[in-house]
């Protein structure tokens, strides 16, 4: 058999493995210059921000559904990472359809027959068991993007929080995520991270590597402005730093630190890093009084230790609003700010705090 078959979509040609069709799902693969592949890009995820819309990037027919699929996902897809797929896969063409050549067992003759459908390319067996009434018309339609996105990302968003649980294997989790969309998550398991360029002559391994290299070109630029405005992206809080990322010791459950400390009195106002939507806000557990805060490209900020909290889950807050007072409750030593940036809601997601807020203009 062999290790690739041509199929056809609108007047471009594509490759697609064979390990894809045998999990119901047709993701195209366009042809690369580089011999070498590749896992990934040099781009970092934590700055994924808004999308990038426009002629040659994002359609902005599409851009709210893509930020809506990514945003519902509570384990940290960013929106341009779906963006690259659909663009990958179709072009962003929802009439977009695909077609299988194959021998006819009775005549011997190639035939060409449909395969995938509409701006996710889904194929009838998938479409039937994991597609979704994403727009609540009452029916799912494989060739309604507004039913198609949000399926596309219910898909990935349960792939990447699988990927999550594998932190020794080879490849971010969004990396990983994408090779089980492509391949299957049996052979990430098989290959303890995304499959080499040894398997199925390069095409799941090419295929991370052209999503992720694409991802930065469908991200928008910080305009952010002057950390200092209001609504803009600043400081947590006014003081200087404490235990950096990541030091190691016992006094954590995981071994080192999962953010950063700033030394601030009790009482110090606590201010939100940007804009975002309040998901915590009150007890929580070793961190103490907590809030968390999600922003528009699916990152989450953490406040934790705090005497007082100002906010509630569910609010809307601007960056540089004072959500409330500093302080040592919760497994504290001494009073102060612990913060972290995030990928998800919750313990365990999160990424280095300074670079994500450099990236977004903040002095630090």
């Amino acid at each position: 058999m062999k290790a690739k078959r041509g199929i056809a979509l609108t007047a471009a040609v594509f490759v697609v493995s064979p390990l894809a069709l045998g999990l119901g799902i047709i993701l195209l693969i366009a042809a690369s210059d580089d011999d070498k592949g590749g896992g990934g890009g040099d781009f970092d995820l934590s700055a994924a921000g808004s999308l990038r819309i426009g002629k040659g990037y994002v359609p902005a027919q599409y851009a709210g559904l893509i930020e809506k699929a990514a945003a519902e996902c509570d384990a940290g897809l960013p929106a341009s990472v779906l963006a690259a797929q659909l663009k990958q896969e179709s072009g962003f063409n929802p009439k977009a359809q695909s077609y299988e050549y194959v021998k006819d067992p009775a005549t011997g003759e190639t035939i060409k027959r449909p395969l995938a459908k509409g701006i996710a390319q889904f194929i009838d067996g998938t479409w039937a068991s994991s597609g979704i009434d994403g727009n609540g018309d009452g029916k799912k339609d494989v060739w309604d993007p507004e039913d198609a996105i949000p399926s596309q990302g219910e898909m990935m968003c349960k792939l990447l929080k699988t990927a999550k649980k594998h932190p020794g294997y080879n490849g971010s989790p969004i990396e990983l995520a994408l090779a089980g969309y492509n391949a299957g998550w049996g052979r990430v398991d098989e290959y303890k991270g995304v499959p080499p360029a040894s398997f199925a002559d390069g095409q799941t391994y090419n295929y991370v590597k052209i999503i992720m290299a694409t991802v930065e070109s469908l991200t928008a630029p910080n305009t952010s402005g002057d950390p200092g405005t209001s609504g803009g992206w600043g400081r947590p809080v006014k003081g200087p730093l404490g235990t950096p990322y990541h030091q190691q010791g016992g006094a954590w459950s995981s071994g080192y630190h999962t953010g950063i400390d700033f030394a601030v009195p009790t009482g110090t106002s606590i201010h939100a890093v940007g804009p975002g939507k309040v998901v915590a806000a009150g007890p929580g557990g070793a961190y103490g009084n907590q809030v968390v805060i999600k922003h528009a490209d699916g990152m989450y900020s953490q406040y934790a230790h705090m005497s007082k909290v100002r906010v509630s889950t569910g609010d809307s807050v601007s960056g540089g609003q004072v959500i409330g007072l500093s302080g040592e409750t919760g497994n504290a030593f001494g009073p102060h700010l612990h913060f972290e940036i995030r990928t998800g809601p919750d313990y365990g997601t999160d990424v280095s705090p300074l670079p994500y807020l450099r990236k977004k203009g903040v002095d630090i």
